[in-house]
């Protein structure tokens, strides 16, 4: 099969085996909690959302709800593929929020704690809902990039607008603002509600979890960590 009918017969396929093959051929993971937006080209993602209405469609039809006569779901499987694409799930299929970058003309060096961040994501083994609050705290060097407080919020949901767990949405937070503030230190402390504990298996509904990623000076300085631990707990 020559390069262009090998072309046509992608056409033919479901958009979503396109984005994959674009994907595999980059040798890049499309892992629950990844970003593929640089491999979805113009007008798919209305093509993905038609998909994914349609495919739902079928798995109310496989739990024997009338979709049909039922005029509570008759539209329910386009409002779920719309929720999944545009909004839960829309840190996976968009790029990064824009965010502007302003020099540490006063080489400020001293801790700064952005939070408490309301958050929200879902779980990625029941895509059960995450809901949460994310503290943020810096040490920033002469040499680091200083970012807008609302990016910081802006960024943690785009991390977090992704099929998640906890321990792995905090590390990418992580990661993401490391490399783009390049301070001397980071920390990240979430506290949520999983509702994949809450609304189905034990039900508890009190349990939170609580965990926290320490990078650089907050890793290495005990005192500084206490600092930023105490600092937050007057704020909770």
């Amino acid at each position: 099969m020559n390069d262009l009918e090998n072309k046509g017969s992608l056409l033919d396929r479901p958009v979503s085996d396109r984005i994959r093959n674009r994907l595999r051929q980059a040798d890049r993971g499309f892992l629950a909690n990844d970003n593929i937006a640089g491999f979805i080209e113009p007008g798919e993602l209305d093509l993905l959302l038609d998909e994914v209405a349609g495919k739902m469609r079928g798995v109310l039809e496989s739990l024997v709800i009338d979709i049909d006569n039922d005029h509570n779901t008759q539209d329910t499987a386009r409002r779920v593929a719309k929720m999944y694409l545009n909004e839960v799930f829309q840190g996976r299929y968009r790029p990064a929020p824009p965010v502007t970058e302003f020099p540490n003309v006063t080489s400020l060096n001293e801790l700064m704690i952005v939070g408490p961040i309301t958050v929200r994501s879902a779980c990625s083994h029941h895509f059960c809902p995450i809901m949460g609050r994310l503290w943020i705290g810096t040490m920033p060097n002469q040499h680091s990039n200083l970012i807008g407080l609302s990016k910081y919020a802006r960024l943690a949901e785009w991390i977090l607008s992704r099929p998640q767990i906890q321990e792995e949405a905090i590390a990418q937070i992580a990661e993401l603002l490391m490399d783009m503030v390049k301070p001397d230190g980071l920390a990240v402390v979430m506290e949520a509600d999983h509702f994949c504990m809450h609304w189905r298996g034990v039900k508890d509904t009190g349990s939170k979890m609580i965990n926290s990623v320490m990078r650089g000076s907050f890793l290495k300085d005990s005192a500084l960590r206490r600092e930023f631990l105490s600092l937050i707990s007057m704020k909770s």
